[in-house]
């Protein structure tokens, strides 16, 4: 477009054609009073909002306000003395409900609201948009004796993984150990920041209880403080961990919780020791099968177990069944297996290899209905090693050498995620991360610890005179 300069005097006289409409801004000058008036009107709706966001806080200052009008200074008094006293006792009886009402909106206003713009900001977790700052929402916190939960809603363009990337300097903003990223709904999440370490302590072994429920074994706690239970039935649990990471008394811990199932014949644990016998032998008066001199025993049980589960199998299809429930004349059969590298791997024999890897796949693939289920523990989890390690519903990673392996344990991302199996200190065996079912955030878990003692305690208590440990079953088959 071409343009001339006009002189503004030719405008008036000169100019030809249609005059364009124009809008013309107009500044008034609003007097005093209408200056106060507006403000007034803006302070009473500001007062207004505030105290319907902070109903506690205004009923509680009409109160004092109320007496200080009936009973002057003296009954002020009375009332504030009152008043904590009752929140003493109050912290005293109930301190969940304390924790939940008066802690979490402590911290909401002290901690989380005064530091979540520049929190935001430095982050990268703010956006700017036509001059204006755009903040995630907090919606809810939630304080307990651990954790401090936080409900967030999430920007426009935003997911989960901007703030995966950013848990580290979140955890050190907000003065927290660790902080996790958990998805609540499309758009909104859950951070969970860890005030305190409840698995900084050596857990006792737990005891059992009764009746058990195969579904959800108690074996440690969850870094929330909440009991951590495992599921067995209709699953198959792989165990990852360097050497004394605590594999043991995670193995242990779950058979320990079985015990009264093993005392009353509802459950069989048929046991391989590739180690010699050194590591299950002290538990073998809880072992139904027992196999540990050579590999060729071992993968006799594993084709046994086959043997055993296609023929229950073909039971159930009878019976019009679909799943198995464990009863004393028709127990669930747990394989326990030391180190299934031993067999899968690391064995010399070429035909028991290929056997055991077999036996292992179907009883993997196949098991779960019947109720013929595998606990297995290794040291090396890569892919040479365990090459189905993904037939496992169920598997906890433990302390690791390396920070690939922990996403060959718990599934792509897992690391991402906030498993750092890799920086586990060796000071902290049964330590450990796990992949819940329904979730796509591990959980970091403590297993309890079974010490000689307890182990001796649990074959006395739940040991049955059934037990019939096998040394070689080629030599039991030939005789």
């Amino acid at each position: 477009m071409r343009t001339t300069n006009v002189h503004p005097g030719a405008v008036a006289g000169g100019m030809r054609g249609a005059k364009s409409a124009e809008l013309v801004a107009l500044h008034p000058r609003p007097s005093l009073g209408l200056v106060l008036l507006h403000n007034l009107f803006r302070l009473l709706g500001l007062l207004l909002v505030g105290m319907a966001r902070h109903p506690v806080t205004t009923a509680a200052c009409a109160l004092v306000f109320t007496t200080w009008l009936v009973a002057g200074i003296v009954g002020v008094v009375g009332l504030v003395a009152t008043a904590i006293a009752t929140v003493v006792l109050w912290r005293r009886q109930r301190p969940d409900s304390y924790r939940r009402i008066v802690v979490s909106r402590w911290r909401a206003a002290l901690v989380y609201r005064r530091r979540w713009q520049p929190a935001m900001v430095t982050c990268g977790l703010a956006v700017q948009a036509e001059d204006r700052e755009y903040l995630p929402k907090i919606r809810r916190v939630i304080a307990d004796e651990f954790t401090d939960r936080l409900l967030v809603d999430l920007l426009s363009g935003q997911c989960p993984d901007d703030f995966d990337s950013q848990v580290s300097q979140l955890a050190h903003t907000f003065a927290a150990r660790r902080c996790r990223v958990r998805v609540d709904q499309p758009g909104r999440i859950w951070l969970d920041f860890t005030r305190v370490d409840p698995l900084t302590s050596t857990i006792p072994a737990l005891e059992p209880r009764e009746p058990v429920d195969l579904r959800a074994l108690p074996v440690g706690r969850q870094e929330d403080g909440q009991r951590w239970r495992v599921r067995l039935q209709a699953s198959h649990l792989l165990i990852a961990g360097a050497t004394d990471s605590g594999k043991s008394s995670l193995m242990w811990s779950l058979i320990g919780a079985m015990g009264p199932a093993i005392r009353d014949h509802s459950v069989q644990l048929w046991a391989l020791d590739p180690k010699g016998g050194m590591e299950l032998t002290p538990g073998s008066g809880l072992f139904h099968r027992f196999a540990y001199e050579s590999p060729a025993a071992m993968v006799e049980l594993l084709e046994e177990a086959v043997a055993f589960m296609r023929d229950r199998a073909e039971r159930l299809r009878q019976r019009g069944e679909r799943a198995h429930t464990p009863t004393s004349r028709d127990p669930m059969v747990v394989l326990v297996v030391d180190e299934m590298a031993a067999l899968t791997a690391y064995c010399g024999d070429r035909d028991l290899k290929r056997r055991a890897e077999a036996a292992l796949q179907l009883l993997l693939s196949q098991g779960r209905a019947p109720g013929v289920v595998v606990l297995a523990a290794v040291q090396d989890p890569g892919k040479d090693v365990i090459g189905f390690r993904d037939l496992f519903p169920t598997r906890i990673a433990l302390r690791l050498l390396e920070d690939v392996q922990v996403d060959m344990v718990l599934g792509r991302s897992a690391r991402l995620h906030g498993a750092q199996c890799d920086l586990i200190a060796p000071s902290l065996p049964g330590v450990g991360y796990v992949v819940l079912d329904g979730t796509r955030e591990p959980i970091r878990v403590r297993a309890a610890y079974v010490s000689d003692e307890d182990l001796t305690a649990m074959v006395n208590a739940y040991g049955t005179p059934r037990v019939e440990p096998v040394a070689a079953l080629t030599d039991r088959r030939s005789a």
